[in-house]
């Protein structure tokens, strides 16, 4: 186990934004844990932050450095690179919010910097952790048509990327956690229309196994949607993110030989999946077992999205011959 302050981990949050209050919070209720130190660049928000958790303050995460042992990275993704790289080189573990950075490039560097140093890097992706989707990770068995949508009211928050790095990424890690094959090509459109930025769009990926998934995200929508449901030959299962519910129907054989499709009784538990994402990340650090999301599916979701950010500028199809 890592030793901070006796036999507790010292915790650092850099960026204290929306989410950064959200990890401060979370993070001082864990009883392995004590917050060492917190960092943003608008100082009077880091003196701030400071003050209410009692630790020390700096506008550079890497003051940091000697201080703490583990650090979420909830600044904007064009920062991510930059705030969790020197963090990482030192031996840091990071929890880094989703995309895990802006360019491919970038993510690489970061993954290799984590080999290199022994450290721990978790991607923020947080939908892994929502109890409905920890439910059906027992029962999915092998979808072959997935359906997605994730609409939100437009808030300026998060429109410093495109809304496929912003809310549909959340949706193609889910994807590729349950469709583990090749993907073989990809059609996307998407516009611009409150911000200069994609803010709807709309991707059909289809994998080398047949599988094929329609995924729509928006950011300018007058009511709040976020579902998920998978079609294959074991049955359908329906995901409400926003409510935290599932819905499975199977297959069962009646005398005479026929089929019915019939419930499935699943237990949905109820918890935070916030909390449960750092709780996952603070277990990596102590046992220093791989994290829950790795930097790695953190690429893979970021390399999605960057084939349908590509499709949309370009008009040309991605196929993977």
């Amino acid at each position: 186990m890592k030793k901070g302050n006796g036999s507790r981990i010292r915790i650092g949050v850099v960026g204290i934004g929306h989410l950064g209050s959200f990890h401060l919070q979370k993070y001082r209720a864990i009883d392995e844990c004590t917050l060492a130190a917190v960092s943003d660049v608008v100082g009077e928000k880091a003196e701030k932050a400071g003050r209410e958790y009692g630790c020390p303050f700096f506008t550079d995460p890497r003051e940091m450095i000697g201080r703490v042992d583990a650090v979420s990275v909830t600044v904007p993704t064009e920062n991510h690179f930059k705030a969790a790289r020197d963090l990482l080189a030192s031996g840091i573990d990071v929890l880094v919010e989703k995309p895990i950075t802006a360019t491919l490039e970038e993510a690489d560097e970061l993954i290799a910097l984590a080999e290199a140093s022994g450290a721990v890097l978790q991607v923020g992706l947080i939908e892994r952790f929502n109890p409905a989707i920890a439910a059906l990770d027992g029962i999915i068995g092998t979808p072959l048509f997935i359906e997605s949508h994730r609409l939100h009211p437009f808030f300026n928050r998060g429109t410093d990327v495109d809304v496929v790095l912003d809310l549909m990424i959340h949706d193609l890690d889910i994807i590729l956690h349950y469709v583990p094959y090749p993907i073989r090509k990809v059609e996307a459109v998407g516009i611009p229309v409150l911000s200069d930025k994609i803010d709807i769009a709309n991707a059909r990926i289809t994998f080398r196994n047949g599988c094929v998934a329609n995924i729509t995200a928006s950011r300018v929508t007058g009511k709040k949607m976020q579902k998920i449901r998978f079609f294959g030959p074991e049955g359908y299962h329906s995901v409400d993110y926003g409510k935290r519910e599932l819905v499975s129907l199977g297959r069962k054989r009646v005398p005479g030989g026929e089929t019915e499709i019939t419930p499935n009784v699943v237990d949905v538990e109820a918890y935070d999946p916030l909390e449960r994402e750092i709780r996952a990340f603070v277990r990596s650090v102590i046992t220093r077992e791989p994290p829950a999301v790795s930097g790695k599916e953190g690429r893979r979701s970021l390399e999605l999205a960057r084939m349908i950010l590509e499709k949309m500028k370009t008009g040309e199809e991605y196929l993977q011959r």
